[in-house]
């Protein structure tokens, strides 16, 4: 009796109805966005860290990788003491740089990373293969575009530039052997990779035995924590940064997306609470009469107050999917405008979809849509029964 009086009413009004649920659907799909950017970022980035498998990364003391132009000294006994750690499975250094090209008058620029290609974890091969000789490469979209050629195609790079004087120095005959899609850079962001001796080499003297990074996969149940802190303090010269220290880092970093998206989602979830209440009090207001002649007939006060949050809850559980999907295409569009940002890892998704957050936002409509009902239904259920009948008839 309670859903069939409770669909009846919604029935009755169907176009405040269908506008009540439009609504609460921009109020969900606004709600599940903020809850997708609240954990999104942390979560992508997270997996972005793990996704090669490497736990820790350490570089040059005091700072974070690539945060400046400071390199590792004695990178290579480093290494060699990294991997005669029981714990240790694979020691991948990385030594950051650019490289020029001279194309047709210009001078094409890109990023340029030297790595140990049996171990590395910086790029994903697409197409060819890695480069195993001093003299091969291999380079991201961005690069083949930029130059004009292909896999199998030589080209002459250069490590140093004057803007002034027009020279390239460091220079070098490499050939591509390789496309790829390198994980931690930039969207369109032009890169290559290339053997780190051969990196080093170009760059002269003041770059041998240094790395800009060195990255460390442990073996399976190896505690991550534990072996920071070990090598920090066995190490007095380089940053152990582990995935949970840098992911706490990047939460000081991005703190202001987290507390948008914590205010934005509670205003969204405010708004659909008031629409709801307001919507819901209109209706009792309009009923009451039917109201107390239901309560003059013993209908028992409960029932009254449990039709009216039903109302109420139906109103939000009818826009849940709505808002639902309209928030996933909303997560989406703005997903590809953020992800433009400059020096943002291609792979980080601002707004990234787990179920968790779908429940959570579903969850808190759901709760939002019962207390919206409270008021009105007690309200309309406490009225005076010969009072309000008397003004009825009246009226």
């Amino acid at each position: 009796m309670i859903a069939t009086l409770a669909f009846a009413s919604l029935r009755r009004h169907r176009a405040r109805t269908a506008l009540a649920v439009l609504g609460v659907a921009v109020s969900a799909a606004m709600l599940l966005d903020m809850v997708m950017l609240s954990s999104g970022m942390r979560e992508s980035f997270r997996g972005l860290l793990l996704s090669q498998g490497f736990q820790l990364r350490l570089s040059p003391k005091g700072t974070l990788p690539f945060d400046t132009e400071a390199t590792i000294r004695a990178a290579d006994s480093l290494v060699a003491l990294l991997r005669a750690r029981p714990t240790v499975e694979a020691v991948s250094p990385v030594l950051g740089g650019q490289l020029h090209f001279p194309v047709a008058g210009a001078t094409v620029t890109s990023t340029a990373l030297g790595v140990d290609p049996a171990v590395q974890g910086d790029y994903e091969l697409v197409a060819g293969r890695n480069p195993v000789a001093p003299d091969e490469m291999v380079a991201n979209d961005a690069v083949f575009r930029a130059l004009g050629r292909s896999i199998g195609d030589t080209v002459r790079a250069a490590s140093g530039y004057d803007p002034q004087l027009r020279t390239l120095s460091g220079q070098r005959v490499l050939r591509i052997v390789g496309r790829v899609r390198f994980v931690y850079l930039a969207l369109d962001q032009r890169a290559a990779g290339l053997p780190i001796g051969t990196l080093r080499a170009m760059n002269g003297p003041a770059a041998t035995d240094r790395a800009s990074l060195v990255m460390v996969r442990l073996r399976p149940g190896a505690d991550v924590e534990r072996e920071r802190e070990g090598l920090l303090a066995q190490l007095r010269t380089v940053t152990v940064i582990s995935t949970s220290e840098a992911l706490r880092q990047v939460d000081e970093r991005l703190s202001y997306f987290r507390q948008l998206a914590v205010i934005l989602g509670a205003v969204s979830l405010v708004v659909g609470f008031l629409l709801v209440t307001t919507l819901v009090t209109v209706s009792v207001n309009e009923r009451i009469g039917e109201i107390s002649v239901m309560r003059a007939i013993g209908v028992r006060r409960w029932r009254v107050v449990a039709q009216i949050l039903l109302e109420s809850s139906v109103i939000m559980l009818a826009a849940s999917p709505i808002g639902l999907a309209l928030g996933l295409v909303t997560a989406r569009w703005l997903n590809s405008i953020l992800a433009r940002f400059p020096g943002l890892p291609e792979r980080i998704d601002f707004f990234l979809f787990q179920p968790s957050a779908a429940w959570t936002a579903l969850g808190l409509l759901a709760l939002c849509g019962v207390l919206a009902g409270v008021y009105p239904s007690w309200r309309g259920a406490s009225q005076p029964i010969a009072t309000t009948l008397r003004q009825e008839a009246v009226g």
